[in-house]
């Protein structure tokens, strides 16, 4: 077998992520369970076998739930409508980025509201699960950081961003009445913990660049 196919075998984790239709926090949480299996090449990245992926999206993935891609759809939809005519044509720091910035920003957007499918959809607990969305959280505030926006501007923009999420799911529950009110909550409670470690990830990589508080 030459040394092409062999590399085609595996890998990488934003490609399994593009396989399988998921967030790559997603397949790093999933690989740290040990639910999906995986390789560290020498530098100590994830390595994940086609073959195997292949065969989870026949036997353990199932489609998210109604409710689920409602919600992200109607967040979504929020999303676009205030950033071509909503609060954020009113905030300086946004109408002052170039048309390059407003893109990476909206596919970061987009990339939170795939974590957040993954994370409704994953029902375990645990720290790694949280701490895949810190590392989303971190990496978003590494790119508001890059364009000199302050941690109170960084806050204004994540606010617009979890009352998308909250209203959207809110509005759910208003409209489907045929599930039970415990599950309405745990839906609920999910999504806070979702922005909450979100908003956790961004505070830290702020705290990090300027840990005297500068720029804060």
């Amino acid at each position: 077998m030459s040394r092409q196919t062999v590399s085609s075998d595996w890998v990488s984790l934003r490609e399994a992520a593009e396989l399988l239709g998921v967030h790559p926090a997603t397949i790093r949480n999933w690989a740290d369970r040990g639910d999906l299996p995986a390789r560290r090449t020498p530098g100590g990245h994830r390595r994940f076998r086609r073959a195997d992926l292949l065969q989870w999206l026949e036997t353990r993935q199932a489609p998210p739930p109604a409710e689920i891609q409602m919600l992200i759809q109607s967040a979504l939809g929020r999303t676009r409508l205030h950033i071509s005519e909503g609060s954020m044509q009113a905030m300086a720091w946004y109408t002052g980025m170039d048309d390059v910035a407003r893109q990476s920003m909206a596919q970061r957007g987009r990339a939170m509201l795939e974590a957040l499918q993954g994370y409704l959809v994953d029902s375990a607990e645990g720290e790694e699960r949280e701490a895949s969305v810190r590392r989303l959280g971190e990496e978003y505030a590494r790119f508001l950081i890059g364009q000199g926006l302050t941690f109170s501007q960084a806050m204004e923009g994540f606010t617009i961003f979890s009352d998308f999420l909250h209203e959207a799911a809110l509005n759910i529950v208003e409209v489907i009445t045929a599930r039970p009110p415990t599950e309405w909550l745990a839906l609920l409670r999910q999504v806070r913990g979702f922005t909450n470690a979100l908003l956790l990830g961004i505070a830290q990589m702020y705290d990090r660049v300027h840990p005297s508080g500068e720029g804060r």
